[in-house]
């Protein structure tokens, strides 16, 4: 089983990579969904670590839903050609209709412009097929598109809830496309995820520092948080994850 863990920084991908992450999704603003990490950090965490994982940046251009404009998915293209020039194995990406399917047009460009500008890119559609209408019209969609793998949480809040659909989604994508359980995945739940036959998962691993205490003033949040609040990833969820995911495939080695 894989394991991958969601980081917003050059320091959390060089600690998922020292506790043994297989790869990582790289983004921004992990607090509202995840945006498109700069190409800056980009660079960082290539040098934290070392080769030692995969980096796959999340493809986003802002926050909220996942209709995007033609210019939306222009800007999408331009950074899928930098960041893969950059050195990422892969891209994560995803676009819905109004009706709730997938925007086959806008995907499909999003697949192409990373396969050209990478023959071997690997291809993971987020967990905007968690919002689609239907998540096996969806996944039937994508099995005709190019994908790689689809990062989701069988349709519910969390991928705990969701492991019914997610286990059906494994028998239905058979060999053709890697399902990678995510969204509120506890460490509990990675055992009934390799039981499901799910051969990878996805924690975000984070923690919230905060500086509060030091008499920070907040410079325009009107909702009451924190001012000085920030995601980091937390180095030992990621080492239990990882127990747990040699655990699981020691024993089935056995």
């Amino acid at each position: 089983m894989k394991l991958e863990i969601a980081v917003v920084s050059a320091v959390g991908a060089g600690a998922a990579a020292s506790e043994g992450a297989h790869r990582v999704e790289l983004c921004s603003s992990l607090e509202l969904g995840g945006i498109t990490p700069s190409q800056g950090l980009m660079e960082a965490c290539m040098e934290h670590v070392d080769g030692r994982l995969e980096i796959h940046p999340l493809i986003r251009p802002r926050p909220g839903d996942f209709r995007f404009s033609a210019s939306d998915v222009d800007t999408m293209v331009h950074e899928i050609r930098h960041l893969l020039a950059q050195g990422a194995h892969g891209v994560v990406v995803g676009a819905l209709t109004p009706a709730g399917d997938v925007d086959v047009h806008a995907v499909q460009r999003l697949v192409d412009a990373a396969k050209a500008a990478n023959a071997e890119a690997q291809v993971t559609f987020h967990r905007a097929i968690d919002q689609s209408r239907d998540p096996f019209a969806a996944l039937d969609q994508l099995l005709t598109l190019g994908f790689t793998r689809v990062l989701t949480s069988g349709h519910e809040p969390t991928a705990g809830a969701g492991l019914q659909t997610l286990t059906a989604m494994v028998e239905r994508a058979g060999d053709a496309l890697e399902i990678m359980a995510g969204g509120g995945l506890s460490l509990e739940d990675i055992p009934a995820m390799h039981s499901a036959g799910l051969s990878a998962v996805h924690l975000s691993a984070k923690k919230t520092v905060s500086t509060l205490g030091d008499g920070a003033i907040s410079l325009g949040a009107q909702d009451g948080a924190d001012p000085t609040a920030y995601t980091v990833t937390d180095r030992e969820v990621v080492r239990a994850a990882k127990a747990k995911v040699n655990a699981l495939t020691l024993s089935a080695s056995e």
